[in-house]
């Protein structure tokens, strides 16, 4: 990589492989099925072929150390040294080490999971305390700069910036460690640059949101120190997912190289840029296409915002606008995709190409550019649906007083003290996998994947009854993805075949994508819903995804806002929550694990969006009767931030991720006077160790200390679909003997 930037570059690129060749082999890995070389081998490979694919592309500035076994900010953690004594000590290899700090061993619980952002990305929580060592351990870097450089490619490698880490992190005040952690940036910036590195591209992100004035001043003292290292590669600061406000100004007044910006999300930078006059010896990283999204590029659109940015800095390069980390791979393998909707893509290969048209556009003009899209077809407007909504009034999204619900849900149910209950789903097998790739290959009708699917129903009531469950859940075996399953049945959305996208570590999704107006061709879920009830007289949940997280975690339509395409998908739950009462269903639990993961990274654009947020949950739950309980879930968020949000839902009962955090949720709620039933999770289930009796009811020992029994649920973090049925059937024993334990008390 030269000295100069190059026009053109990207933050990052999908690390799974166009067919998700990593987690097949990370998972092998975990299984005992390879090695530790075989897997590294089946990494290595995917990494060349990004690179080279970025180069065939003619992409002037190439990213490297991008790649994760499951994380970049575990990588980053284990590149400064912030291994936690209780993994260290283990005595496992780095590469397993590495992974118990992911997942979890016997001995010790795995590193928190929580929310990159405003993505469905998760990220483990760096543990950060005032007697950790931190120290140089660039290795990973090096490797991965070693293997491009013997392709003929010079690569950037890729961190998390310094500040951004420790902001991520907990544990005591992690961020007054920021000096200590700056000085062990400065050691890999040296061994780096003695490794022929010429630019390094350290991530920001944090800024984006509200930062304090002494955080904003550490950022600069920061960067003003690595900017001081006498022989260091040149530093590219990049920052995504909006407007870094007072922190732009601070970074652009340190001696670092290059600066990214967001320019989709964040075209407020522009303002901030014109307001800080010529940036001389400055290169400015322009986001210009859209990372976080699906939707082609207006390119004749984004090279007027280039052209701007061109007359405030020396130098300008285009890029994403983040990582295409947050993107499918290549929307060519698509083959059954609507052709007026395919032309209106792009995934991660196509906003390579687009980078690169911007990027020769800005130097050589527009004249090779393709003209912008036609208008949005007339036929993807329902204007049924759009009436319905226009009729609504407040009194849609209200239910009776919930003091009146409990009691009318209780003599329904008559459930015991600390009712116990999962979150949805039971473990998706191979047979079941196979069972609808067959489906799809033709090779087995819908009358045989139907029994198939009622064979596993049944075995999961069966075994919630013989556990001793109070609230039993059908298992959801017919159900590929919480959000996938309901786009393919709503109008406006389209499926992909190939369009997965990493969540945490070996887990992906293929978001669907919301390209017109939703609505409900038929009942979605009453069928299986109801074959599960008539199996068993305890009470069976109906399992619906909230209009939030169906929008979090899909790719959503930008031709009108947000808060119309919820309330669409709202109406169409509301029919189907309707449904379900209609045929005999008494618990109606409706997920909203997205509500936190959307939420404006900037405080003063939250109320708008939790108003509309919230309203669109209570349109869903608000057409059924006191007596029907509604519940809803949430997981892996740091949830303090919505607490008054998930009280207004004002859904009867709140399961909630609680087990990593050691119930720290629970004091939020009480904060706020949260009076309704709660449920945090007491086991960990994105872990594959079995917690123990003991550990089951110290969780359940800190809740009943933090909420009133009468309104305490016992329950997991969150469906079990990734597990494994031997380590659910011994730790659903566990969570339930737990709650018998504390009600004979």
């Amino acid at each position: 990589m030269s000295s100069t930037f190059g026009q053109s570059t990207v933050l990052g690129y999908p690390r799974i492989g166009a067919n998700r060749e990593l987690k097949q082999a990370v998972e092998a890995y975990w299984a005992g099925k390879i090695d530790a070389a075989e897997l590294e081998a089946t990494a290595a490979g995917l990494r060349s072929e990004v690179w080279q694919m970025l180069r065939n592309a003619r992409l002037d500035a190439i990213p490297s150390n991008t790649f994760s076994y499951y994380d970049h900010v575990l990588d980053t953690a284990v590149a400064v040294g912030a291994v936690p004594q209780r993994f260290a000590r283990l005595g496992l290899s780095d590469l397993d080490t590495y992974f118990a700090m992911a997942r979890g061993v016997d001995a010790e619980p795995a590193l928190e999971l929580t929310k990159w952002f405003d993505t469905n990305y998760h990220y483990l929580v760096p543990e950060i305390d005032p007697d950790t060592v931190f120290s140089a351990n660039p290795a990973k870097a090096l490797q991965e700069y070693a293997e491009a450089h013997a392709l003929g490619i010079d690569t950037r490698p890729v961190l998390v910036g310094p500040a951004t880490f420790l902001l991520l992190a907990k544990g005591a005040d992690p961020f007054a460690r920021l000096n200590d952690l700056v000085e062990v940036y400065a050691q890999i910036l040296t061994t780096l640059a003695a490794a022929g590195v010429a630019w390094v591209q350290l991530d920001e992100p944090a800024y984006v949101g509200d930062r304090t004035a002494t955080e904003i001043e550490a950022l600069r003292a920061a960067y003003t120190r690595l900017g001081e290292v006498e022989h260091r590669p040149r530093i590219f600061v990049a920052t995504y997912f909006g407007e870094l406000g007072d922190a732009l100004p601070a970074l652009l007044d340190t001696p670092v190289e290059a600066v990214g910006l967001d320019l989709v999300a964040g075209m407020g930078n522009l303002r901030r840029l014109a307001a800080a006059g010529p940036l001389h010896g400055k290169t400015i990283v322009a986001g210009l296409v859209d990372g976080h999204n699906i939707w082609a590029t207006d390119l004749r659109q984004a090279v007027a915002t280039g052209a701007t940015v061109t007359g405030l800095a020396d130098h300008v390069a285009v890029s994403t606008s983040c990582s295409l980390l947050h993107v499918p791979v290549d929307l060519s393998a698509e083959k059954r995709l609507d052709p007026g909707l395919f032309a209106r893509l792009a995934f991660a290969r196509q906003k390579v190409d687009e980078v690169v048209l911007l990027g020769t556009a800005l130097r050589d003009g527009t004249a090779h550019l393709p003209e912008s899209l036609p208008p949005v077809p007339a036929a993807w407007t329902d204007y049924d649906v759009r009436s319905r909504l226009a009729a609504l009034t407040p009194a849609d999204r209200q239910r009776g007083a919930y003091a009146q619900r409990a009691v009318a849900q209780q003599s329904r149910l008559n459930l015991p003290p600390l009712p116990t209950t999962t979150i949805g789903s039971f473990p998706q097998t191979t047979d079941l996998r196979r069972a609808r790739a067959d489906l799809r290959a033709g090779t087995l009708d819908a009358a045989g994947y139907a029994e198939r699917m009622r064979a596993e129903v049944a075995h999961v009531i069966r075994l919630q009854e013989k556990l001793g469950l109070d609230v039993l859940v059908h298992g959801e075996p017919e159900r590929n993805d919480m959000v996938q399953y309901f786009g393919e049945q709503l109008d406006g959305f389209a499926a992909t075949d190939h369009g997965w996208v990493q969540s945490y570590g070996s887990r992906c999704v293929r978001p669907p994508i919301i390209y017109g107006d939703v609505a409900r061709k038929a009942p979605m879920t009453v069928e299986w819903s109801t074959y599960a009830q008539s199996l068993t007289l305890k009470p069976v949940k109906g399992m619906l995804t909230g209009p939030v997280t169906i929008l979090a975690w899909s790719f959503v339509r930008t031709d009108q806002p947000r808060s119309a395409t919820a309330d669409q998908v709202a109406l169409a739950l509301r029919d189907e929550c309707r449904d379900l009462e209609a045929a005999g269903i008494t618990v109606i639990q409706v997920d909203e694990p997205a509500l936190r993961e959307t939420l404006p990274l900037r405080t003063a654009d939250q109320p708008a969006y939790l108003d509309w947020a919230v309203g669109a949950f209570r349109l869903a739950t608000s057409g059924v009767a006191d007596d029907t309980q509604i519940h809803t879930h949430l997981c892996y968020s740091e949830f303090g931030e919505v607490i008054t949000a998930i009280d207004a839902l004002d859904a009867d009962v709140t399961s909630i991720e609680a087990s990593r955090s050691k119930m720290e949720v629970l004091d939020d709620l009480a904060a706020i006077g949260y009076q309704r039933g709660v449920g945090p999770g007491v086991w960990d289930i994105h872990s594959p160790r079995v917690p123990s009796l003991e550990e089951v009811a110290l969780s359940v020992e800190r809740a009943v200390a933090a909420v009133p029994a009468p309104r305490l649920w016992i329950n997991p973090d969150c469906g079990l679909k990734t597990r494994g049925y031997a380590e659910v059937e011994e730790s659903l024993r566990h969570l339930v003997a737990a709650a018998a334990q504390f009600r004979a008390r």
